[in-house]
């Protein structure tokens, strides 16, 4: 293991697996005890974090550009001829560990999900998981190539987004429609990939003897605190609590719009006639004023997105051939994050920004954490951290010359965010109990179709006070144009739970900005030595479902809507 330790990454990226194999060989044949676990385990992160920052690596530069056929080849090969080998060793070791019956500190969480990961375990799944991720990418290949022709431009689909912020609704409806034409076009390629991606699901459940693929991504996805069932009841809550809310907003919006019937293109234009937002001009400016707020939030903070600026762990533009979507990634040997984001001008851009920065901020406390095995964090609480930083920052929108904006405008972006809190709940629920359904009848579901049919069926459920009139071959493909359905089967509800639990760290910094954003670091800084409810706890919140929970945010978050207007 000594050649590791002084060996760079990029060394690293250019290794085979018969270079890489003989470290796994060594440490699976090293004995462990009370004695040398300590200096065993450091040795198993430091090859751990090598190949996973090779990986995470990889596929950033396959996002980043999707044409790039040099970039596509390498992440292709390392899915082929490393990364199952490579689970597999990393099975092993973890097997090792098991065994010996050892307890290092801090290990109680972690090794509890070794367990659970060692039933799941398969030789003959690990071909079928790399299938997958290649699937996913071309997924993204998919939605990275649709383009439309705007105003004499080719320009993405979401170049479109600021159109839709437009006063002029004939403008906006055209963008919408044109926008719509182009997905639709690529439905039947969407449809032939979901074929292939549910055969590799239930093939993946049937070799570990599960009955449905759920059951597999529950154990995949270490869910130990939570049940579907307790889904489908947060379902029937936000059924009950902020579907209402929800239909009261868009009235509200139809009202003040003065229309008879609120249409897909006039969800997202300001009711006031006002312009819509323009937070800045140029990337460079984005990035300047969102470090401005991290800096006031809290200063280390904001020296973590220094240290990301300064190291170039940010593409923010949006250009043809990338892929869709914002997300933040690891790089843990460098023991850095990696934001990536589609930008095009608009409010949506800084939010995302801000939620990405929570997420690379999780990055970097959780990194002084000892042991790889300890930073795996519940996506549960991830999400804390990325929505948790949304609402911290809000306050700071129109600090002065380093702001987005004027207090007014702040005050607009701030609604606009309650609003689209309290919308998101509703599609969340569509989102998470259509996979519900999906693994459930996963033969039904091997028909586009009857997914097309089940998804208009929820909608209509969740997602009220919108007229789809006319409109019923775009509504019902929506999921097709849900990415996480496709790349990350139910990680949807996560984001549902954690908003809830990020709206309890904004009601705590309601009475103490700085208290509440203390203790939002220290539960970052636990990464996943801590169970899901104790990460809750430890950032002020509570991890519930109920509806008396749900209830007491979503009366706050309209009762701010009205003050701030």
């Amino acid at each position: 293991m000594q050649k590791l330790i002084s060996l760079k990454i990029d060394e690293f990226m250019r290794w085979d697996w018969a270079q890489i194999e003989p470290h796994y060989q060594a440490l699976a044949a090293q004995p462990i005890a009370k004695t040398n676990v300590e200096s065993w385990l450091k040795d198993w992160t430091r090859l751990s974090k090598l190949l996973r920052e090779t990986h995470q690596r990889l596929w950033v530069a396959s996002t980043v550009d999707t044409t790039d056929e040099q970039a596509q080849q390498r992440y292709t090969d390392f899915l082929d001829n490393i990364y199952p080998q490579a689970q597999a060793a990393e099975q092993r070791l973890k097997e090792k560990l098991l065994a010996s019956g050892l307890e290092p500190e801090g290990f109680e969480v972690p090794l509890r999900n070794m367990r659970l990961e060692a039933e799941l375990f398969c030789e003959a799944n690990l071909p079928l998981l790399s299938e997958e991720l290649k699937l996913a990418t071309e997924y993204d290949k998919i939605i990275g190539a649709q383009t439309v022709e705007w105003q004499g431009k080719e320009v993405t689909l979401i170049q479109l987004h600021p159109v839709y912020l437009d006063p002029d609704r004939s403008l906006r409806e055209r963008a919408w429609r044109l926008a719509s034409a182009r997905q639709l076009a690529d439905q039947q390629a969407i449809n032939d990939l979901w074929v292939k991606l549910l055969a590799i699901r239930r093939q993946l459940a049937a070799n570990v003897n599960l009955p449905d693929y759920r059951a597999y991504r529950w154990r995949q996805l270490l869910r130990f605190d939570y049940t579907p069932e307790d889904c489908k009841q947060f379902h029937r809550v936000i059924e009950a609590v902020v579907v209402p809310a929800a239909r009261r907003l868009y009235a509200r919006r139809r009202r003040l719009l003065g229309l008879g019937a609120l249409r897909p293109w006039d969800v997202h234009v300001d009711v006031h006639g006002r312009p819509p937002l323009k937070p800045f001009a140029t990337i460079a400016e984005l990035e300047e004023k969102t470090a401005a707020i991290f800096e006031r939030v809290d200063p280390e903070l904001g020296n973590y997105f220094k240290i990301m600026r300064q190291e170039r762990l940010l593409d923010l533009d949006n250009r043809k051939g990338k892929a869709p979507g914002g997300y933040c990634t690891d790089f843990p040997d460098s023991s850095r994050p990696f934001i990536f984001c589609n930008s095009v001008g608009v409010h949506d851009d800084v939010q995302t920004l801000i939620h990405e920065g929570g997420h690379a901020f999780h990055v970097f406390e959780s990194s002084r954490l000892p042991y790889a095995q300890q930073m795996h964090v519940p996506l549960e609480f991830a999400e804390v951290a990325s929505m948790g930083m949304e609402f911290l920052a809000s306050p700071y929108l129109s600090a002065g010359q380093d702001g987005f904006y004027t207090p007014a405008e702040a005050a607009q972006a701030r609604v606009e965010h309650m609003e689209q809190s309290l919308l998101f709940w509703p599609y969340m629920a569509v989102v998470d109990a259509f996979q519900h359904w999906v693994y459930e009848n996963a033969e039904a579901a091997s028909d586009p179709a009857n997914c097309d049919a089940q998804w208009a069926e929820l909608w209509d459920r969740f997602m009220t006070g919108v007229d789809w009139s006319g409109l019923e071959q775009e509504k019902m493909t929506g999921w097709q144009r849900k990415l996480h359905i496709h790349e990350d089967p139910f990680y949807y509800v996560e984001y549902g739970l954690a908003l809830l639990g990020a709206a309890q760290v904004w009601r705590n910094a309601l009475k103490d900005q700085g208290a509440a954003t203390a203790a939002y670091r220290r539960a970052l800084a636990l990464g996943g030595t801590a169970t899901l409810p104790q990460l809750y706890a430890a950032a002020g919140a509570r991890f519930a479902f109920d509806a008396g929970t749900l209830e007491e945010i979503a009366t706050l978050m309209e009762r701010t809507i009205s003050e701030l207007e």
